[in-house]
Parts: structure tokens; sequence; C-alpha cells
């Protein structure tokens, strides 16, 4: 190697080193999203019921039913557990996504922040990009609407 080679290298591995630090502090500065689970949309794949009637009567548009979101949790890098939650319906209102839960006689829904929070809430951050959660209670024929609103 002679003298101006050695000096091209180290002026190249000097621009390598400068660019991978920018790359990395923006990295590091703006980390990855995490990817969203979509709403399973498109044609509706369910038969008519009391509740979807009761959903088209209010005005909503019900786009898809029962879907099942898997859950994979560890323990300590080592014991795995696994669970599932169920979306029982999607709605759609001017131009606005909804989650729908109906009620369950085993489960009832507490009208407290606290069991709001910890019946439905879980919903709405799984897909940030709905209004809010709307829970159909069958045995009155109401429907109540839940939109949430999270400080950081």
């Amino acid at each position: 190697m002679r003298s101006g080679d050695v000096l091209v290298v180290v002026l190249v591995l000097g621009v390598l080193l400068i660019w991978g630090g920018i790359a990395f502090r923006h990295w590091f500065e703006n980390p990855p999203k995490k990817q969203k689970v979509q709403a399973p949309l498109g044609e509706p794949d369910f038969e008519p019921n009391e509740v979807t009637e009761l959903l088209e009567g209010a005005g909503f548009d019900v786009l898809a039913a029962k879907a099942r979101i898997p859950i994979v949790m560890t323990l300590n890098d080592r014991e795995q557990f696994q669970s599932r939650l169920y979306i029982d319906y999607f709605a759609e209102k001017s131009d606005e996504l909804f989650l729908v839960k109906v009620a369950r006689e085993r489960k009832p829904l507490e009208l407290t922040g606290t069991g709001i929070r910890d019946a439905l809430l879980h919903y709405y951050l799984l897909y940030p990009e709905a209004a809010g959660v709307l829970y159909v209670d069958m045995d009155a024929h109401k429907i109540k609407k839940f939109t949430f609103d999270i400080e950081v």
C-alpha cells in the first residue's frame, strides 16, 4: 500500500463511522412503531341477528363479526401462556370505526371508571384508529358508546 491509499481507507472508515452514528441516533430517537392490528374489514361474513339489527337501527353499519386476537405471554423468558381476546363486531357510523362488545350475563359491566377501564380499554388500545367501543346490552335493548381520551 502506498501512503495515499492509507489516507483513503481512513477517510472511508471515518465516513462510515459518522454515517453509522447518525443512523443509530436516528433509530434510537425514533424507534420503529409496533405494527397495528388491522380490523378484519371487508365483506360481512355473519348472519343478521338481534344485535346487528339493534346496531343498524341505531344507524351503525356492521362491518365484521367475531374477531379473535391471539395473545402469547412469556414469563421470565421461559414459560409461555396463551390466551385470546374476542371482539364481537366492528361497526361504522359517520366514517368512524367502533368496536362492539355484547353484554354477557356472567360478566356484567360495572359502570364505574375502574369497571369500564378493566372491561373495555384494552379493546380500544388494540385499535387506536377506532372512535370508541360500543357496549350492547340486549336485555335492555340499549347501546352505550364509550370513548377514551388518554393523556400521556
